[in-house]
């Protein structure tokens, strides 16, 4: 890999009358998020131009926004999704839910102080103006990436915190949503596996059926997110990519965040789990519902 290479072959799919996006496809994807930033470095330092400006100034809609998305560090570009969500009117709440429910506390944590270095405001700043009652508290919550990550799980305490669950939802007239925050937000993953397995000895049905009938909108999604990245992380983002794109319209913010922030962490799982759960490969899914430079790209990204 030399990143001088590289940004050379990029200034010149750029320069003069038109632009070779199919190079700058075939340089982009062939390099991880840290060699992109090597060359985005190199670019500036050997040729005195912004790439991403650049970039932006050549490439336009939904490729122009998966080719900048790639080249932004990947906290920043989690940083600037979350940003987008809560900017301007209305409120993309499943880009919250979905970031704030799948990342580890580590992430949120280099989330929160790039959000703040960036916006001079506070990611739960935010948060709070632009959301409401118990979905607020659960993103809240979900925002301060104080989980715990070990792997102790003790035994009377998962049946005890599946007890609770079942006297706060199921087995009550309304539902005490507190309860169903404190122990989702802030149990292992090892316990909570082990909390819904108990569940479903005490209320003879699944968490995710209770959550489902006890609560409604914004709040369910979230907690439903939130018992399904537990459970299973790829198959949780399969299902994010799938719905982006089934029916009719695609929901570009979606897919594009999702092929993005994944494609060095855990695609090849996701792939797997997507063939399992539909039947079809999320390769012949992206074919079908996309087109142009735009679907060159992702179907890249998704390789296979």
């Amino acid at each position: 890999f030399s990143a001088e290479q590289e940004a050379q072959a990029l200034r010149k799919a750029m320069k003069g009358f038109g632009t070779d996006e199919d190079a700058i496809i075939e340089i982009l994807t062939k390099l991880n998020v840290s060699q992109r930033q090597q060359v985005l470095i190199t670019y500036k330092s050997s040729i005195g131009r912004d790439l991403i400006d650049d970039l932006k100034s050549e490439l336009s809609g939904n490729f122009e926004r998966v080719i900048v998305g790639m080249m932004t560090p990947t906290t920043m570009y989690d940083v600037h999704e979350l940003r987008r969500a809560v900017k301007g009117a209305g409120t993309d709440e499943g880009c919250l839910i979905e970031i704030l429910a799948s990342r580890t506390n580590e992430e949120i944590r280099r989330i929160n102080e790039n959000y703040k270095l960036q916006y001079d405001r506070t990611l739960e700043e935010d948060i709070v103006s632009d959301t409401s009652s118990m979905f607020r508290r659960v993103l809240v919550s979900l925002a301060t990436g104080n989980r715990d990550e070990g792997m102790y799980v003790d035994d009377a305490l998962a049946q005890q915190d599946a007890q609770c669950l079942y006297e706060a939802g199921e087995k009550k007239w309304g539902t005490d949503e507190v309860q169903f925050m404190a122990i989702l937000c802030t149990r292992n993953r090892c316990h909570l596996l082990r909390v819904f397995d108990a569940y479903r000895g005490i209320a003879n049905k699944d968490i995710t059926d209770s959550i489902k009938s006890e609560m409604s909108g914004d709040l369910e999604d979230a907690l439903l997110a939130v018992v399904k990245c537990m459970r299973n992380k790829p198959a949780y983002f399969a299902e994010r990519l799938y719905k982006s794109m089934k029916g009719l319209g695609t929901d570009d913010n979606t897919l594009i965040r999702v092929m993005v922030s994944r494609s060095e962490i855990d695609m090849l799982d996701i792939r797997r789990e997507f063939l399992t759960m539909y039947g079809k490969s999320l390769y012949s899914f992206i074919k079908g519902d996309c087109s142009g430079d735009y679907r060159k790209v992702l179907l890249r990204l998704c390789g296979g």
